[in-house]
């Protein structure tokens, strides 16, 4: 694999951590289509972590729920034709997951209030308007 592949900060995903499988992708191939295992199925024990640090974890943890089986995440990739590429396009989408599970929570919207004069502003173009419109009503034309 070209490196070790970075969640955040100086957090990566750990070599050892990482679990495979390899299965013969669906779809059509070439000539050697039946033999060779190119599909690549990564899986990562988020529970069981500790590469991760906690707080990261727990926010996870919470926010990946749907997508845990006792704990584990599970990423696939057969978009290639070679076992070397889609394994690199599965590191790189567990990555790129667990960057945005682990990421901070956004700050609160803090509630603003319209300023006064865009609200009269408003108000005055709608009573023009509907001045201009009420001099196009026939009943003004005697």
């Amino acid at each position: 694999m070209s490196g070790p592949h970075v969640i955040r900060g100086s957090v990566s995903l750990p070599e050892a951590e990482l679990m495979w499988r390899f299965s013969r992708s669906s779809g059509p191939g070439g000539q050697h289509v039946n033999t060779s295992d190119s599909k690549a199925e990564l899986s990562f024990d988020l529970a069981r972590t500790e590469a991760l640090p906690e707080v990261w974890k727990q926010r996870a943890l919470e926010r990946l729920a749907d997508r845990l089986v006792d704990g584990v995440v599970t990423v696939r990739s057969s978009e290639h034709r070679s076992q070397w590429r889609n394994r690199e396009a599965a590191a790189v989408r567990l990555a790129a997951l667990l960057a945005e599970a682990t990421a901070p929570p956004p700050k609160p919207r803090k509630p603003t209030r319209i300023p006064r004069g865009i609200n009269e502003r408003r108000l005055r173009e709608k009573k023009q308007r509907s001045e201009t419109k009420r001099g196009r009503s026939p009943r003004n034309w005697n």
